[in-house]
């Protein structure tokens, strides 16, 4: 629902009303619903504006479209607009209309916490700058990099991130800056470029309910693969496409997703091109994140050989849907992959890989289909043994508690 006034007065009305105090939370993210092109953090960002507690009061900046696209959301750019408890202000960052718009809305209320998503983004630079100046009164910075401190992301565009990282070090790394892991894992990547950060939140997002029994899928000469994922260097299509040279029997990959570098992806093309007749490859273009689960329940085997994940929404949704994921072990999912979710990749090259393919390839029809049953139960195993805590309640409790620990226990936003 868009509503065109600014979320201050419904701040000034919950104080004076009741005398109850709210905990207030400013989150900023490039892109948000109901853009979906920027894939799992768009799905864990409303995971955590969802399961906040009632008290805590959240105001949400994005920009007023998807990403890939130049085309305004309808209806929504220079508005604020409802989203469940969160009040949205949709940004063309070339209207200063729209700008003075959110100027008025923000400069009047004091901020408990800023919570960014991404290191790298505008959207997160410009509000830690401001708050750093005064211009926005905010308490406390939570960050979220959202897996751009792994190993393998820091080395894409590797010079101009060690560039920024040397001017930028001095603010991430201040006291009133929390961080946001998803995992351990993702804390330890944390640590090792800011060994003083503090790790104010671990959680991680608890993925969708499971489907209630898997789809009975019709025998075929070639065993259905797919991949569904941002078509990026850091998902490691290109080592799928040189494993397929390695499987000796027939095999159909299908492709779907974003085009987010076109260069990788012209790269990709040629390597369809080249390989052998037994290998039959088809690009299928974008998902729409309602049709993600119901296009994996139609294959055998999800492959991504990714060169990391902080948490990895796609292999979720495929264990929900009876997918069994071929995954590298770059990933918080190897645990669940090894109990039957699916097979771990541990050598990134593409015999290793074309080895997994094969035995999925080879595995008779009956075999295939347990697979799939073993996978949803594997999942099933892992979300059932998830503790439920907000990721803004668990901020706040470390906010009021400057002695209180965060658990290396990986926790549900």
């Amino acid at each position: 629902m868009v509503n065109d006034t600014a979320p201050v007065s419904r701040f000034r009305e919950g104080a004076a009303g009741s005398g109850e105090k709210h905990f207030r939370v400013l989150v900023t993210a490039e892109y948000f619903a109901p853009g979906w092109r920027a894939g799992g953090p768009v799905r864990s960002i409303s995971d955590v504006l969802a399961r906040a507690s009632d008290d805590i009061e959240t105001t949400m900046l994005t920009r007023d479209h998807d990403l890939g696209s130049r085309t305004p959301y309808p209806g929504l750019s220079g508005r604020w607009v409802r989203f469940g408890r969160t009040n949205i202000f949709y940004l063309g960052v070339r209207h200063p209309a729209h700008w003075r718009r959110l100027w008025r809305a923000l400069r009047a209320v004091r901020f408990d916490l800023l919570y960014v998503n991404s290191v790298w983004s505008t959207f997160s630079i410009l509000p830690i700058v401001a708050a750093r100046l005064g211009l926005l009164r905010v308490r406390r910075v939570l960050v979220a990099p959202r897996g751009e401190f792994g190993s393998a992301a820091l080395r894409l565009h590797g010079v101009r991130k060690r560039i920024f990282l040397a001017g930028w070090r001095w603010m991430l790394g201040q006291p009133r800056v929390l961080w946001h892991a998803t995992t351990p894992a993702e804390a330890a990547d944390i640590r090792r470029v800011l060994p003083r950060a503090r790790i104010g939140v671990v959680a991680v997002a608890s993925g969708p309910e499971p489907e209630p029994e898997p789809v009975a899928l019709p025998p075929a000469r070639q065993a259905r693969l797919v991949f569904i994922g941002r078509i990026s260097p850091i998902k490691n299509l290109d080592l799928t496409l040189r494993a397929l040279a390695h499987v000796p029997v027939p095999v159909r990959l299908d492709i779907y997703g974003p085009v987010e570098d076109p260069w990788y992806w012209r790269r990709c093309q040629k390597m369809v091109a080249d390989l052998p007749d037994s290998a039959t490859v088809a690009y299928r273009g974008e998902l729409h994140p309602d049709q993600v689960r119901e296009t994996f329940s139609q294959y055998e085997a999800f492959v991504l050989p990714t060169l990391g994940e902080n948490f990895g929404n796609a292999i979720a949704e495929s264990l929900s849907a009876y997918c069994p994921v071929l995954c590298s072990d770059r990933t918080p999912w190897t645990g669940v992959l090894r109990d039957g979710g699916g097979l771990v990749l541990t050598e990134l090259t593409p015999t290793a890989l074309g080895a997994l393919v094969t035995q999925v390839a080879t595995a008779a029809p009956e075999q295939r289909h347990a697979a799939r049953v073993t996978a949803g139960a594997a999942y099933r195993r892992w979300r059932a043994g998830l503790t439920s805590v907000s990721v803004l309640d668990q901020a706040r409790h470390v906010i009021s508690d400057p002695t209180y620990q965060v658990s290396a226990q990986c926790r549900r936003s």
